[in-house]
């Protein structure tokens, strides 16, 4: 069973049941925003059309478009000036939820967070040396 949320767009209540995150208004009238884009952008000369191009010519929200390029309905490998900002630092990427150099500073950082917790245990086990005296 479902919940009953405000829907973000519009503040009306609705049944949130994980499938659609708006009202049934809203999802006819995202729907309908997005047929004007997806005409727009098979025109062949519309193809390379950046964020900042669409939302001039069809009026759509630039949220919008960076929620559909994130669920796959407009795909970065049919229309190649598409994308949505990285979670971390707002550049514009194609996949995933981090650019690729937001991954690759996680990456050197869990790298040297590894490096730094295997010193501190070749240390700890260094100081567990057993001392042995000989009584004559």
């Amino acid at each position: 069973m479902g919940e009953l949320r405000n829907c973000p767009t519009c503040g009306d209540f609705f049944n949130f049941t994980g499938v659609r995150d708006v009202c049934r208004k809203c999802v006819q009238s995202e729907e309908e925003q997005y047929q004007v884009v997806y005409s727009f952008l098979r025109k062949r000369e519309n193809r390379a059309a950046t964020v900042e191009r669409i939302v001039e010519v069809t009026g759509v929200k630039e949220e919008l478009l960076y929620k559909w390029v994130r669920k796959n309905r407009l795909q970065p490998a049919m229309f190649p000036n598409l994308g949505y900002p990285c979670d971390n630092c707002g550049s514009i990427t194609k996949q995933g939820k981090l650019c690729q150099s937001c991954q690759d500073d996680l990456k050197s950082e869990l790298r040297t967070f590894e490096a730094a917790k295997e010193f501190r245990e070749t240390i700890a086990n260094s100081d567990k040396g057993a001392y042995l005296s000989d009584k004559k």
